[in-house]
């Protein structure tokens, strides 16, 4: 994408743009460590750490920040205040837009708390708004650093527990287990940092399962950040980080493809074009999710030919759910509604029979036996004599997924 250019003052010169941070971890301790070594880095940042905590009544939660300098970073403007009740979007957009103004150059380095759910947070707080400032108008964007104690990540990427809602940025998620919160701050990362572990086996079994379920990620160390050069924390375009995370929460996307095994983590895409029987595909869970950590994609499901099926795991614990409808040739509407990403890959992969419909999924394991899971998923499509049947036929077929609904 072409870089958006910079505000110009009245004399023609342009106008830097501050740098903004995004800062995660999967404890605080790892999260303090990366904020502490980034800010020895970089002497002139502004470190905003936030808490995010469900209050006792109304829909938005309790906002905390805490603002921390070397160097005062306002020149007589008023400081960032401490708490408020509120869309934490909107609090922290104004926090930092405050900062700028305050300090042309500024470099905020804005540390989130595991409440949140980093990527449509993301996607809210750099939203371009009509006739108001955007983070657009006064920051770059920085790669979002994910930093990462090996030992607790191994844990909780198996543990499906309940762990807690997420705020998404226009509310409280649904209640997700302790594996899908660790999966999710890891696949929105830009740079994984792995935190000194108890053991070196520890560092290096959590670096190759970050790798698979983040191949496009860089993993390396906070230690690292030192020589690292400006990778980690330099410039990029927020247009260009906005389509990033649009594409990866689209229903409808092509998965990463699956890095070389190594350390006995290794990992696998399933495609097909033909629908799922969706008896067949119940019956096959159990050899399809053996020793799994971590799979994401969507189906295509005989009996509900025009829903976008999404399936999610982590650890043991499977979501299946309708998320939303495959584009239909003849529906204007339904295509100019669709984000420029969908339309581009329905374009791309449309087939005169099919459409836009295909199965898609992504697994991730350690010691995976991928001609098992491969074997179990075609196994479970419907079969020549069964696609020449139609949509009346598949209507009436028992759906063990979805026994309380009905299907199209």
């Amino acid at each position: 994408m072409r870089p958006e250019p910079k505000r110009r003052t009245p004399s023609g010169e342009a106008t830097p743009k501050g740098v903004l941070s995004v800062l995660v971890g999967n404890t605080p301790e790892a999260r303090g460590e990366l904020t502490r070594r980034l800010a020895r880095r970089h002497p002139e940042a502004v470190t905003l750490s936030v808490s995010v905590q469900a209050a006792t009544s109304g829909p938005y939660p309790v906002v905390q920040r805490l603002l921390a300098a070397r160097s005062a970073p306002a020149d007589g403007t008023a400081p960032v205040s401490s708490g408020g009740t509120g869309d934490p979007t909107v609090i922290l957009r104004q926090d930092l837009i405050v900062l700028r103004r305050a300090r042309k150059d500024v470099r905020v380095l804005l540390t989130l708390p595991q409440e949140i759910d980093l990527l449509p947070f993301l996607l809210r707080l750099w939203r371009r708004r009509i006739g108001a400032d955007s983070l657009d108008d006064h920051y770059d964007c920085a790669p979002v650093l994910a930093a990462v104690a090996p030992s607790a990540f191994l844990n909780d990427i198996a543990d499906t527990r309940e762990a807690s809602r997420l705020w998404t940025g226009d509310g409280w998620s649904e209640p997700l287990t302790t594996a899908e919160v660790a999966a999710r701050q890891i696949e929105a990362a830009d740079t994984l940092l792995v935190a000194a572990p108890a053991g070196p086996h520890a560092r290096e079994s959590a670096a190759t399962l970050l790798h698979h379920l983040n191949p496009r990620a860089r993993v390396t160390t906070p230690h690292d950040l030192s020589a690292d050069g400006g990778a980690p924390t330099g410039r990029r375009s927020p247009a260009d980080a906005r389509a990033t995370w649009e594409a990866s929460l689209e229903a409808v996307a092509l998965l990463p493809p699956p890095p070389d095994a190594r350390s006995g983590v290794s990992s696998l895409v399933w495609r097909a074009r033909r629908p799922l029987h969706p008896g067949r595909l119940a019956d096959a869970l159990g050899d399809v999710m053996f020793g799994v950590l971590r799979s994401r994609g969507h189906l295509w499901l005989a009996n509900r030919p025009d829903a976008v099926i999404h399936w999610r795991s982590a650890g043991a614990h499977l979501d299946v759910r309708e998320v939303d409808r495959w584009l239909d040739e003849s529906d204007t509407h339904a295509w100019e509604a669709a984000s420029a990403q969908r339309r581009t890959l329905a374009d791309w992969l449309w087939d005169d029979y099919y459409g836009e419909r295909r199965n898609e999924i992504r697994f991730t394991g350690p010691g995976l036996d991928i001609e098992r899971i491969t074997g179990a998923l075609d196994g479970a499509l419907v079969t020549d004599a069964e696609l020449s049947q139609g949509r009346s036929a598949w209507s009436g077929w028992h759906d063990p997924l979805f026994p309380h609904t009905r299907s199209d």
